[in-house]
């Protein structure tokens, strides 16, 4: 559908209404023109002694890139005791911790109290059970789920205690699957 022109009347009309109101935002001021520098003057000599290339001239090739940076210390891999122990659901967890219901703020003091208590008594196998994290909110549901367990590795990977963290897995189906965590401990040293 073709829009249709202002009469002039209609366009005074408008022009009169659009000066009485005042914006919600503040228009930003135009950009000022940056002053154009002009190019150096070549002399005649000067465009002589350049040689001329024929042909099809190259595009400039881009800057390699920039090294990556160093990557953190290698995460340690249990050995393959521990990985049947975990998919056959035979470890047995020295202590575990629920931090359902908490905020982030009481769940966080609370996990760094475990792992306090865990590196002062020598226990090496901490399951932590967040709850199930849900992708996205049910249909009218107003906060916000699964908060706990998305902070979790931040939380641990800050921690005073996290050279002391050998690895941090997915629990077995026995133990919370999904909505569990089972933090396991290097050996006192």
């Amino acid at each position: 559908m073709p829009r249709r022109r202002l009469s002039p009347e209609e366009r005074a009309l408008w022009r009169t209404l659009t000066r009485t109101v005042t914006p919600l935002r503040r228009t930003r001021p135009p950009p000022e023109p940056v002053a154009a520098v002009p190019p150096p003057s070549e002399t005649l000599a000067d465009l002589l002694d350049t040689p001329r290339i024929k042909g099809r001239v190259p595009p400039l090739r881009p800057a390699p890139p920039a090294p990556p940076p160093t990557a953190p210390a290698p995460v340690p891999v249990l050995d393959g005791s521990w990985e049947k122990r975990i998919r056959g659901g035979r470890l047995a967890p020295d202590i575990s911790i629920d931090l359902h219901g908490l905020t982030l703020a009481a769940a966080h003091l609370r996990l760094e109290r475990l792992l306090d208590d865990a590196v002062r008594q020598g226990w090496r196998v901490l399951l932590v059970v967040t709850g199930r994290p849900r992708p996205a909110p049910a249909p009218g549901e107003t906060r916000r789920r699964g908060a706990i367990r998305a902070e979790i590795g931040d939380w641990l990977a800050r921690s005073v205690h996290a050279r002391r963290i050998a690895s941090v897995r997915q629990a077995h189906p026995r133990h919370g699957g999904d909505g569990a965590l089972y933090v396991i401990l290097r050996r006192g040293d």
